[in-house]
């Protein structure tokens, strides 16, 4: 039997105040939120922040140094805030005033940190049980998080992503204070600091962090931020317990989720810091000295996965250069993270189904723990239907964005384009200078990317799937083998 959901009674107080003409279309709303699978539930919680968002620009007074954004503009802008992307078709330091800093702002910080306790609260109050977003909220599956509830596991995110962004705010205070003053100092440090937690990239500076490139304080503060943001809480929680431990001497084993996480982001910061010295050294970080080359090395391994600050011209570095920030891109951040990407737990999980392949054996090792094969296959179905929506959106921006160009010019806008897809896709915010010159259609294809990017492909789809889960069957077809490699 199905329990409706209770409806005031005549005799509560002021129910007669409230029609039941007026009862009935929310219990109608109630009750398909109630039915909304979890990928759909979260896919139209970052919907409805856009919408919500674009309205704001659209409609709110006191927000622009001049005219105001039209409504595609308008779209891109807060759509780039939502998604932690950082990709701008107007500049924020110059065609925003304080308020309008202060909305992207909050659609950044609603879009990290505050759209994963959002779409928990929903969930909590729709009488879900944790387990069907507990991978968003805290970056592991329900089995790492013990017996934390909804509630409790909220808090905690919440204090870490305050605490974190406070302290931030307040280093970057310090760095910014010989510059621009301790008054002035003030609102660029709380901006940078938490658009570098949530990993949007987003900066009140003309040319982002340029002007910065010689300041290694800030470099460094920032993106100290940037990685603990794309590590995401629990395998920050954990690290921090198992050092407090005795760390590898002590009692407590790191978990799987949070040894691959741990793993993988010190493989790609420690690969991107040697590459990008090496490739540019002489390339757009030679009039730098010494130390200034090799922080700035660091700043762009840590920025290019999916942050988006930048101190140097992204249109101006080498083919070897963008390919390597393509590829750190489309892996990105950790679950359970403000960062996006393919994310570092599914690189781990085919690199260790590829060694094990390699060795004779089946299964995927990782941490003297074998992962479950429910889990590669998501990994894979993850990996192809990323590759195949930038396959997609690549093919289709050569062709809007290149029409009437002579074949020369369109093989130089080929790059720029690639790495523009895969930017957008993987919430980055990096381009070649691309994103102001796109066509109407190709900010909407950009805007697409980046939504898709954010919520995750495998989420995106499962949401807008015309199946539903009444229509699935346990039942499959004979077997028939096929040959392989």
């Amino acid at each position: 039997m199905t329990l409706a959901s209770p409806s005031p009674s005549v005799h509560s107080p002021g129910a007669a105040l409230i029609p039941s003409v007026a009862i009935r279309p929310v219990e109608r709303v109630l009750r398909l939120w109630r039915n909304l699978p979890a990928p759909a539930l979260f896919v139209s919680s970052i919907a409805g922040l856009i919408v919500v968002g674009t309205l704001g620009l659209l409609l709110l007074p006191g927000l622009y140094t001049g005219e105001r954004l039209g409504f595609l503009d308008a779209l891109f802008t807060i759509t780039s805030a939502a998604c932690t992307t950082g990709l701008a078709v107007a500049d924020p330091a110059t065609r925003f005033t304080f308020w309008g800093q202060l909305w992207l702002l909050l659609f950044v910080q609603l879009g990290g940190v505050g759209l994963i306790t959002l779409t928990s609260l929903i969930i909590g109050v729709l009488g879900r049980r944790l387990s069907l977003r507990s991978e968003m909220i805290a970056g592991a599956p329900p089995e790492l998080l013990g017996s934390r509830d909804l509630r409790h596991l909220l808090a905690a995110v919440l204090r870490f992503s305050l605490a974190i962004e406070a302290v931030g705010a307040f280093a970057l205070w310090l760095a910014f204070l010989r510059t621009l003053g301790p008054v002035e100092a003030i609102w660029p440090a709380v901006f940078h600091a938490i658009s570098a937690f949530c990993n949007a990239g987003i900066s009140l500076f003309p040319g982002s962090l340029a002007a910065w490139a010689t300041d290694p304080p800030v470099l460094l503060f920032v993106s100290a931020l940037l990685v603990v943001g794309s590590i995401g809480y629990l395998a920050t929680e954990e690290l921090l317990r198992w050092w407090r431990r005795g760390g590898a001497r002590g009692p407590l084993r790191l978990s799987t989720h949070t040894f691959a996480v741990l793993s993988v982001t010190a493989l790609l910061l420690g690969g991107g810091f040697v590459l990008y010295a090496l490739f540019e050294w002489n390339g757009v970080l030679a009039d730098l000295g010494f130390v200034d080359k090799l922080v700035n090395a660091w700043f762009l391994s840590a920025s290019s996965r999916t942050a988006g600050f930048t101190t140097v011209p992204w249109d101006r570095v080498g083919n070897e250069t963008a390919y390597l920030t393509i590829l750190l891109m489309v892996v990105g951040g950790s679950p359970g993270s403000t960062a996006g990407g393919i994310k570092t737990t599914a690189l781990a999980v085919l690199l260790a189904l590829a060694v094990q392949r390699i060795r004779g054996r089946r299964n995927a090792v990782i941490h003297d723990r074998s992962i479950p094969d429910g889990t590669v296959e998501r990994t894979i179905s993850l990996v192809l239907l990323a590759f195949a929506v930038m396959t997609a959106a690549i093919f289709w921006l050569s062709f809007t964005e290149t029409r009437g160009m002579g074949l020369e010019e369109a093989r130089a806008a080929f790059l720029p384009l690639f790495f523009e897809v895969v930017s957008a896709f993987g919430t980055t915010g990096l381009s070649m200078e691309v994103t102001p010159r796109l066509s109407d259609v190709g900010k909407l294809t950009v805007i697409l990317l980046m939504f898709v990017g954010r919520v995750g492909p495998l989420a995106f789809f499962a949401a807008i799937s015309i199946k539903g889960r009444a229509t699935l069957r346990e039942t499959r077809p004979a077997r028939e083998d096929v040959i392989i490699g």
